[in-house]
């Protein structure tokens, strides 16, 4: 079994997804060869075959000609899987192979169970186990799902990818910066966010509170957004803010992969949930099996003390 990973490069930049794609890699138990539109010094610390193509050749994105440079590596490799991390890069990407190379795809892949793909569904609440039904298939990985074990290490072999015809009706202008955020949570040392286990939008003041008691932020899960109970600059996870606080409180948060994947880089993790399987105990240092609205406000009055 053969693994293409596709690397993304930004700003001059290998981005670190590029890590979580060999750690996929690797529960697969998949050989791994990878593909890079960017540069050589940013070639990634891998023992392994890397395609090169010249981003500036190229551009950091042009769905075209990516397209065609994928296809070219395809061609020399005969993968049976050609993954991306689901970021805007891969969503874009990932179906224009699939149907360049008719194969099937499977988005969001968040686990391997005995050979079989996990994808989330019901709102992050079930999992379901996929198989594609073609041989060959195109992936994308959930960002976070897969984490690279230690320090990334290694030589590439590269070998340079060109294009006989450049040509592409599409021309990559640049970035465009994200709009400023009422909360920038990224600065925050301490976070205590709101899941939909406090109950109802008016519960929210109490983590509120307990945000303010510790000196810290208000954050919030995506259902609590979706559901209008906090503004989106308050959101963490892969659809709202990635953080890193010395300090993160989880109040009622089941602990979907979207929601962990932008709050693993925390010190540490306190999270507060009536259920004690909650997948947040996986990656908490402390879990706290009680009543969110019985517990906070009794923790809210000890720390104002």
């Amino acid at each position: 079994m053969k693994a293409l990973l596709i690397c993304e490069y930004r700003e001059g930049k290998l981005l670190d997804s590029t890590y979580e794609l060999l750690a996929f890699a690797d529960r697969l138990g998949a050989d791994k060869a990878m593909v890079l539109i960017g540069s050589e010094a940013a070639a990634p610390r891998f023992d392994g075959k890397v395609y090169l193509a010249d981003a500036g050749k190229y551009g950091e994105y042009n769905p075209d000609l990516h397209k065609q440079i994928v296809l070219e590596a395809v061609a020399r490799e005969n993968p049976d899987y050609i993954v991306f991390v689901h970021s805007s890069y891969g969503w874009d990407l990932a179906p224009r192979v699939a149907a360049a190379l008719r194969a099937g795809q499977v988005s969001e892949i968040v686990g391997i169970v005995d050979g079989k793909f996990e994808v989330t569904c019901c709102n992050a609440k079930m999992r379901r186990s996929v198989v594609p039904k073609t041989a060959r298939a195109v992936l994308t990985i959930q960002a976070g799902a897969f984490s690279f074990a230690g320090e990334p290490h290694g030589t590439p072999q590269l070998e340079q990818l060109s294009l006989a015809e450049a040509a592409s009706g599409v021309e990559f202008v640049g970035y465009e910066a994200a709009e400023k955020k009422d909360v920038d949570l990224a600065k925050a040392e301490v976070i205590v966010s709101a899941g939909r286990g406090v109950g109802k939008k008016d519960n929210v003041a109490v983590i509120a509170a307990l945000a303010k008691a510790l000196g810290g932020e208000l954050g919030a899960s995506r259902p609590v957004v979706d559901a209008g109970w906090v503004e989106h600059s308050h959101q963490v996870g892969t659809t709202g803010q990635s953080v890193s606080p010395k300090l993160y409180v989880a109040c009622g948060i089941s602990g979907a992969i979207q929601h962990l994947a932008g709050m693993k880089k925390s010190d540490f993790v306190v999270a507060i949930n009536k259920d004690k399987d909650a997948p947040i105990g996986e990656v908490a240092d402390v879990l706290v099996v009680a009543d969110v609205m019985q517990f906070v406000p009794a923790l809210t009055a000890k720390c104002a003390r």
